[in-house]
């Protein structure tokens, strides 16, 4: 079952974050992390195809060639200088998705994954997927707890104009 939650609570899901909700719900019986146990790339490789027709770039490897590169400082000449990898991009270049499995919370992933995509040129909105499960406790929730908190506190304010967290 996929769940989701956009953040901040205050606005709607726009019809292009919507798109990618949708992508997730379409193959959200291949990657039940109730019923299966699939690495953050297995995820990746069954939404792929389904991200790929929206108009984004995904990953299709860990080569340097595979791997989708965002900006994040540039040099002289416009050169960049410093840019962070992503799970996948939208043509734009506004919509960044990280799929994340068990390190999402074990590891504090999510926490990186957020960082990441404040600091990426003109990235407006993240997606982050998460499993609903992981040991017997609830990723999703533990994230949402998180994204909760810091918009609920106000005391920590992201160039983002929202979060999207997605449960599989």
């Amino acid at each position: 079952m996929i769940r989701y939650q956009f953040f901040p609570r205050s606005r709607g899901v726009t019809k292009e974050i919507q798109d990618i909700i949708d992508c997730f719900k379409t193959v959200e019986d291949e990657i039940d992390s109730f019923t299966k146990n699939l690495v953050s790339n297995d995820v990746l490789a069954a939404v792929r195809p389904h991200i790929e027709r929206l108009g984004y770039k995904v990953e299709c490897g860990k080569s340097n060639e595979e791997k989708i590169d965002v900006p994040v400082l540039f040099g002289q000449d416009n050169q960049i200088d410093k840019s962070f990898y992503a799970d996948a991009l939208s043509a734009d270049g506004r919509i960044v998705v990280e799929v994340e499995a068990g390190q999402a919370t074990e590891n504090h992933r999510f926490l990186k994954d957020i960082f990441e995509a404040c600091m990426m040129f003109d990235v407006e909105y993240l997606v982050l997927a998460v499993r609903n499960i992981y040991r017997k406790h609830d990723d999703f929730q533990r994230v949402f707890t998180f994204l909760e908190t810091m918009y609920i506190s106000n005391r920590l304010q992201l160039p983002l104009k929202g979060i999207l967290l997605i449960g599989y």
